[in-house]
């Protein structure tokens, strides 16, 4: 097995959204606001090369929609899902799967193109993409405060095309989903999110997703207003982050625009950041 970390652009999202009921006082000590209280996130995905399966996990945002709603998140930099494939020396008809965390528009945007007017396709056309059953119709059958981060165009033609599966939920924790690779599901920030678990040299890799979006959302209040659940969040990430702890997993990052991976300690005051380093660095 080899990873890629794999960027497909950066974005901004409202500070106290991002943080909820926590004061900008202490969240803009790890995450400085510009002058409209916008904070900077990373769209971070992954590419996983094992034998003849090359799964991406998640895909950005994209790039078919309109330039009003790519105004409202004021997307920056330079990186791209496919020309970050491209520049690793492989193809979209490469890609075997594509491992959907969950349905919102910042991770699964880049897996659909706009081939005509009001038409749309898989961008990988030789790929299985996976969700749950209860997140598909959470996303197909939105409730009125989700409903704007659930776009038809990213989701429908996956299933029209004959191209979805289902990975089984089985509790909370799913073992061997695919080779080296478990599954936590959890529902606060939206129903049936899935956090792969990778084993990976010797060492436990979780695909962090919404349960953690950056190192400053890693003491315990600290959790997203668009979480559907957050006091589900909270007890999710309490219960995960103690056994990241004590079993030292490294913690891959989708939306930290600074840091691609961390370790955590555990304080008096519970845990909390050890190291932070680029994938490179560890691997």
């Amino acid at each position: 097995m080899k990873i890629y970390p794999l960027n497909t652009g950066n974005f901004k999202l409202d500070g106290g959204a991002m943080f909820g009921v926590v004061p900008k006082s202490l969240w803009s000590r790890t995450n400085k606001p510009d002058e409209n209280n916008m904070c900077s996130w990373s769209m971070r995905c992954m590419l996983i090369e094992d034998g003849d399966r090359l799964m991406l996990i998640d895909t950005g945002i994209g790039d078919k929609q309109s330039e009003k709603f790519f105004s409202h998140y004021y997307l920056f930099g330079d990186d791209s899902l496919l020309g970050n494939i491209k520049k690793l020396g492989f193809t979209p008809d490469e890609i075997t799967d594509v491992f959907l965390t969950h349905l919102h528009f910042d991770h699964c945007g880049g897996a659909i193109e706009q081939i005509g007017e009001n038409k749309y396709a898989p961008v990988f056309k030789n790929a299985t993409f996976w969700s749950t059953s209860k997140h598909w119709k959470w996303a197909t059958e939105p409730n009125a405060r989700e409903k704007a981060s659930f776009l038809k165009e990213n989701i429908m033609p996956i299933e029209e095309t004959g191209q979805l599966k289902f990975v089984s939920r089985d509790g909370d924790y799913t073992q061997n989903v695919f080779p080296d690779i478990d599954v936590l599901f959890v529902d606060g920030h939206t129903e049936s999110q899935m956090i792969p678990h990778i084993r990976y040299k010797g060492k436990t890799l979780v695909f962090m997703a919404d349960l953690l979006p950056s190192v400053g959302h890693i003491p315990l209040p600290y959790v997203m207003g668009y979480d559907t659940r957050p006091l589900k969040t909270l007890s999710e990430k309490e219960k995960f982050l103690k056994k990241a702890t004590e079993e030292e997993y490294i913690l891959f990052l989708e939306h930290d625009v600074e840091n691609e991976c961390c370790t955590l300690k555990m304080t008096e005051k519970g845990p909390r950041l050890d190291q932070t380093f680029k994938f490179e660095e560890l691997f």
